[in-house]
Formats: C-alpha cells, sequence, structure tokens
C-alpha cells in the first residue's frame, strides 16, 4: 500500500513497517510520535493518508497553522459563553474511534500570544507518559490517547520548540532527484491529471525527455507541487485540442484520439522556459567561487564574488548576509593573513588593500556559518589572480585554525550541484556519512572531494603549478626583506650593556 501511494521515502516506510510488527507482537505498544520534516510538496500530508490506508485505520488531520490560542489545543472552561473542545477531542469525537492515525499539519507554523502557549498544550498530547489520561478542560475527565498514532510535519525543525521536538521521533524527507521527479511523474502525476481531466482513456502519451524539460526549465522546487502544476497544464490544453477534434461526448474516438507530448511540444503548449538554473558563473574568473546553501525550498547554488583594490584596509560585505555569515566573512579574511606564506602571499599583499565580498542575488537574506570554505577559495583566488578549477562547488563552516567543521542539508545541497550540471563536490570529512542518502544516479554522475582543513581542500580547487609559482616567487622575496627587517630591528653597539664603543660608518 505504501509503494502504491508514494515513490522513494524508504526511512519513513520502515519505520512504518516496524510499528505494525511490534503491534502484531504486542497490543500494549504505544503508539509512536513522528515528525516528517522536510521541504514543501515532498508528499508528507499525503503520507499520513497513506499510513491510515496502510493500517486500516481511519485517518483525522488538523492543521496548526497559524494557531496561537492554548484553548485551540485544550478547549475552552465551560465557564466561558460559546465554550467548546479542543481540537484533539473534536477530531476524536469526528474519527469515531480511539485509535486513529492522527496527522498534525505545521506544528513549526504555531505560535504564542498573551493567551498562551499552544505548543506547550501539546507537551501533554505527545508524550507517551503522559498522553493516557489528558484532560481538555471542557470535558474535565481524562480521556486515552495513548492507543492514537500521532504524526506530524514540518518544514523546519527551527520553529518547533526542544520540549516538543524531544518528545518526536524525526525522520527527515529530504528534496527529490531530477530521476525521482520523473519517476513520480510517470507512475503518479500524469495518470492522475489525465483521468482528472476526462483523458484517461486517450492515447496521449507523455516521453521522458518531456517530463524532465518541465522538471528543468519550468520549475525550481524540492517537491512535485509546481510539477504537477505545470503537468495539469499541458493535459487542460491537450484537453481543449481533443474537444476541438470532436472527440465530447464519443468515447470511441476520443480512445481512438492520440497526442504524443515531446519536449518541443511542451515549448509549444507551456510557453518560453522559465528557468535556466540558479545563478552560477560558469567561465573561470579570479574571486569568484560557487557555494551550496540550503533553504526551506531545497538546495541551490550560491555564487561568491569577491575583489581586491587599492585603498584602506577594510572588509565591505554586501548581498543581504546575516550576522553569522558576517562573521564567517571576517574569519576567513582573518585566517588567509595568518597564513599568508602557506598560501603563497606576503604581508604586501594586504598592504593598504581593501576587500570586497558579494554574494550575488542581493534581495534574498542569506545567513549561516556553511559558507565559509566558499569564503577563504573566493578570497585566496581574488588576493592571488588564479582562478578556480571549473565545475567546483563546495560547502563546509570555517575555523580560525583552519579547520572544517560538518554542516547540514548536506543532500538538498548536492542535488542542487547535480541539478546545475557541477562536477566535483568539496565537503567536510565528517559529512561523508550523509553520501548514503544520495539516489545512486546522482552519487554516480558527481566526484566528491572530503577534507577536514582547509589546506587540504585548497590543492584541489586552485591549479596545481600555479600555487607552486606563487610559493615559489614568494619564498624568493622572504629571505630578503627578513634581513631588511631584522636590520632595521637590531640594536646599535651603543645601546648594548656596558657601553661598547660606536662603530665607524
Amino acid at each position: 500500500v505504501l509503494d502504491e501511494d508514494h515513490y522513494g521515502m524508504e526511512k519513513p516506510k520502515a519505520r512504518i513497517l516496524e510499528f505494525i510488527a511490534v503491534r502484531q507482537l504486542s497490543e500494549r505498544a504505544r503508539g509512536p510520535i513522528l515528525c516528517l520534516v522536510g521541504p514543501p510538496g515532498t508528499g508528507k500530508t499525503s503520507l499520513g493518508r497513506s499510513v491510515a490506508r496502510a493500517l486500516g485505520r481511519s485517518f483525522v488531520h488538523v492543521s496548526l497553522g497559524g494557531v496561537r490560542d492554548e484553548a485551540e489545543i485544550r478547549g475552552h472552561r465551560k465557564t466561558y459563553v460559546g465554550a467548546l473542545p479542543g481540537k484533539i477531542i473534536q477530531s476524536m469525537k469526528k474519527a469515531t474511534t480511539v485509535n486513529p492515525v492522527f496527522l498534525l499539519d505545521e506544528i513549526d507554523k504555531m505560535s504564542s500570544d498573551f493567551r498562551g502557549d499552544p505548543a506547550s498544550a501539546l507537551l501533554e498530547v505527545l508524550d507517551p507518559e503522559q498522553n493516557f489520561n489528558f484532560t481538555d478542560h471542557y470535558l474535565e475527565v481524562p480521556y486515552d490517547l495513548s492507543n492514537v498514532m500521532f504524526i506530524t510535519t514540518a518544514n523546519s525543525l527551527h520553529g518547533i520548540p526542544y520540549p516538543l521536538l524531544d518528545r518526536m521521533e524525526v525522520i527527515e524527507i529530504p528534496g527529490y532527484s531530477e530521476y525521482e521527479k520523473l519517476e513520480i511523474a510517470k507512475k503518479f502525476i500524469v495518470p492522475k491529471q489525465l483521468s482528472e481531466n476526462g483523458l484517461g482513456h486517450s492515447g496521449v502519451k507523455f516521453r521522458d525527455a518531456a517530463i524532465l524539460e518541465i522538471v528543468r526549465h519550468y520549475t525550481m522546487e524540492s517537491g512535485v507541487r509546481n510539477l504537477e502544476r505545470e503537468i495539469a497544464h499541458v493535459v487542460r490544453r491537450l484537453a481543449q485540442e481533443a474537444v476541438e477534434k470532436g472527440c465530447a461526448g464519443d468515447e470511441e474516438k476520443l480512445a481512438a484520439w492520440s497526442a504524443n507530448v515531446t519536449e518541443k511540444r511542451v515549448n509549444e503548449l507551456l510557453g518560453r522556459r522559465l528557468r535556466e538554473g540558479d545563478v552560477i558563473f560558469r567561465e573561470p574568473r579570479p574571486g569568484v567561487a560557487n557555494g551550496l546553501a540550503w533553504t526551506e525550498q531545497g538546495g541551490s547554488l550560491l555564487p561568491v564574488e569577491a575583489t581586491v583594490f587599492e585603498g584602506d584596509e577594510g572588509l565591505i560585505l554586501t548581498g543581504n548576509l546575516g550576522d553569522v555569515m558576517k562573521e564567517s566573512a571576517r574569519a576567513a579574511l582573518t585566517f588567509i593573513r595568518s597564513k599568508a606564506a602557506d598560501l603563497g602571499l606576503s604581508e604586501a599583499d594586504f598592504r593598504k588593500k581593501a576587500v570586497h565580498i558579494h554574494v550575488p542575488e542581493g534581495a534574498i537574506p542569506k545567513d549561516g556559518p556553511s559558507a565559509g570554505i566558499t569564503l577563504v577559495a573566493s578570497l585566496v583566488s581574488a588576493f592571488s589572480g588564479t582562478s578556480l578549477l571549473p565545475g567546483r562547488a563546495m560547502t563546509g563552516e570555517i575555523t580560525l585554525t583552519g579547520r572544517i567543521l560538518p554542516v547540514g542539508g548536506v543532500k538538498e545541497k548536492i542535488l542542487a550541484a547535480h541539478r546545475n550540471k557541477i562536477d566535483t563536490v568539496i565537503l567536510p570529512e565528517l559529512n561523508r556519512k550523509d553520501l548514503d542518502d544520495l539516489p545512486k544516479e546522482v552519487s554516480e554522475s558527481l566526484s566528491f572531494i572530503f577534507a577536514d582543513s582547509i589546506s587540504a581542500a585548497l590543492p584541489s580547487l586552485f591549479p596545481a603549478a600555479s600555487f607552486a609559482k606563487k610559493r615559489k616567487a614568494t619564498a624568493k622575496r622572504t629571505p630578503r626583506s627578513t634581513a631588511r627587517a631584522a636590520a632595521q630591528k637590531a640594536p646599535s653597539k651603543s645601546a648594548r650593556p656596558g657601553g661598547a664603543r660606536r662603530s665607524k660608518a
């Protein structure tokens, strides 16, 4: 049943099968509290419906988006005019059973005000140690919720209070790759839209290239919601053509009518392409590096530009950056100055030089520490005048001592790199385990380089010959400048203890 309704989602399906197995062995097992976290349109809500169908249970859906009154959960006391039970008890009444599958949608969208905190009221509902005697203010008698299978959904964990998050088992549902979207469209979306738009018995066929054209150039998302809208648009245009051919009300004529949807046909029906990928600089140029970012809509490429020019020493940051990202830029510049000799740079390269870092698409807020290695690579490229190797993208947090720390959202970031035809991805060493969740087609089409320090990562980002040449030139300058500095700092003989004679010129 789960495979009929959803493609992929191996971890949620495995957890549900575990629950069914435990219930087969013990009826006293308490219902789990599953929290499905992922970008919009990845099938979290519909998975709850599918679970209820698989278990043969009633399904209850409650949306918590915008709920800010604690009485919405616990109910109103009878002293108030128009008092009612809370959403939990009302939904149990609609379910007409004590063990439904209960979906609490958008749990990260709750808010609080002077009327109370609904997230705190949910602590009792979602705690297996307490919910066997949940008390609604309207009923004023304990109600047993221990047989209910609660499933919650969220787009992000940041909006969920930690005490509430601690009571749930988090299952991440990442975005889909192009190949997964192709399979979902072929097996689920196209048959559904053909049936809903009256072409279920016609000879309409969608080519794989046509579906991939829609995925790549008419949608930009982690889920499949917009993909379904665009396919529905194509099907409606085909339905109009079928009616113009006289197929309305004639099933035999409709069955004989056929249409082959190709890549060219999609462009005719949907118009010009809406998207050509993320902002990306294909041609190598000094000071430009491609990072990887995570958003609630999935992953995206994050180009970083840096330039160095004559002026007062300082750091200019533009591109609507948050505080954490600004701190990463300062840490990157400090690291480069402290390790200048190892990077083939000298102190003269920094003297009376201003640095400007810009992250394009300035209207979009950007924050987080994972652009640290991208900022370092961009600054090294700008100071050395050496372009990065083409087809590289990277992510990782940096420290002042040059370590690269792990980051989150790795699968979404790698999918963004794959979508934009990146060849090689540089990742922190501690993120190696995250590759287990990648689709086989994606992992085989990309090369991965893992590094635990900046010094280990930079050789894979720059041409080896240019770095060696720069370092050699710096080494030649260093002894002479060092000798001159030592001569300037050496004390004269007259300043030595004992009053030695002054030497003649």
